[in-house]
C-alpha cells in the first residue's frame, strides 16, 4: 500500500549503499525525512550520534515504535514542510532520506535554508529532481531550483535506482543524491530574484523581473552589460554565481 505518496524500499542492499554513499561519522547528527516503516531508520540510528526522523503518517506508529523506543532517536510526527526544523536539538549535521517525491524538491531547498548546521545531504529522489538540481546553465532542466541548490552545494549524482527495489514499483526512474554545503546559499533578495528571473522563461531575465518589478528593466540590463553579460540575456543562462553578483550588483546600485 502507498502511504501519502510514499513508496518504500524494499531492497536490504540498497538500504545498506544507502547508509555507505552518505559517508556519516558516529558524531553526526541525522535528520531523516519520511521514516515510512523504520527500515533505514535502524541502519542510521546504529551509525549515528543521534537520529530525528519525521513522519506525517498516524498510520506507521506500529511499525515504528521499535526505532522510537532506541536511546538516540527522536520520532517527530508532522509535516516536514511545516515543522520547526531548527528547533531539533541536537541540530542535525546529515540529512539520509528516501524523500516523498511530491515534496522532494521544495524540502531540499527548505533545508538549505533553514537548516545551516546541515552540511551534506544523501536523498533517494525521483531521477527528473535529481537531473534539475544538479542542471548546468543553458540546459533545458536548468532554473529556479537548481541555481538556488547550488549556491550552497555542490550537486552530484551517486547513483541510479532500480525501480524494482521500492514496494509498490513506482512509475519513474530513481536516483540517490548527494549535496554538500559550500556556503549559507542565497539570502532571501537573491533567492527571490532568481525565482522572478525563471517565471518567464521565454522572456530575456531583465524583461521577466520586470514583470514584477516595475521600473527594473534598466537597472537591471544596466547591472548585466557592467557584469559582462548580455543585455537581453535569458534566466538560463547565467550561472550561479553570477545570478549572486547580479543580486549584490542590483542592491548596491539601489
Amino acid at each position: 500500500m502507498v502511504r501519502l505518496g510514499q513508496n518504500f524500499l524494499a531492497d536490504p542492499n540498497l538500504l545498506d549503499a544507502i547508509v555507505r554513499d552518505a559517508e556519516l561519522s558516529p558524531a553526526d547528527v541525522v535528520l531523516e525525512v519520511g521514516a515510512g516503516e523504520g527500515v533505514l531508520s535502524e541502519r542510521l540510528a546504529a551509525v549515528a550520534a543521534h537520529l530525528h526522523t519525521v513522519e506525517i503518517d498516524r498510520g506507521l506508529e506500529p511499525a515504528l515504535a521499535e526505532v522510537a523506543a532506541l536511546p538516540n532517536v527522536s520520532l517527530h510526527w508532522g509535516d516536514a514542510m511545516k515543522l520547526d526544523l531548527d528547533a531539533f536539538e541536537p541540530a542535525p549535521t546529515a540529512m539520509v532520506a528516501n524523500l516523498p517525491y511530491s515534496v522532494a524538491t521544495p524540502l531540499i531547498l527548505r533545508t538549505i535554508e533553514k537548516l545551516p548546521s546541515l552540511a551534506s545531504w544523501t536523498v533517494m529522489v525521483q531521477r527528473e529532481i535529481a537531473d534539475r538540481l544538479r542542471a548546468a546553465p543553458g540546459s533545458r532542466t536548468y532554473g529556479s531550483p537548481s541555481v538556488v541548490a547550488q549556491l550552497a552545494c555542490k550537486v552530484e549524482l551517486v547513483r541510479k535506482v532500480d525501480p524494482a527495489v521500492f514496494r509498490p514499483r513506482p512509475r519513474v526512474d530513481s536516483a540517490i543524491l548527494r549535496l554538500r554545503r559550500t556556503g549559507p546559499g542565497g539570502d532571501e533578495a537573491t533567492r527571490a530574484l532568481i525565482r522572478a528571473a525563471f517565471a518567464h522563461r521565454r522572456k530575456s531575465l531583465a524583461r521577466s523581473l520586470e514583470h514584477g518589478r516595475k521600473g527594473s528593466l534598466a537597472p537591471v540590463r544596466a547591472a548585466l552589460s557592467e557584469l559582462g553579460l548580455p543585455e537581453d540575456a535569458r534566466a538560463e543562462a547565467l550561472s550561479p554565481a553570477e545570478f549572486a553578483a547580479l543580486s549584490a550588483k542590483l542592491r548596491a546600485d539601489a
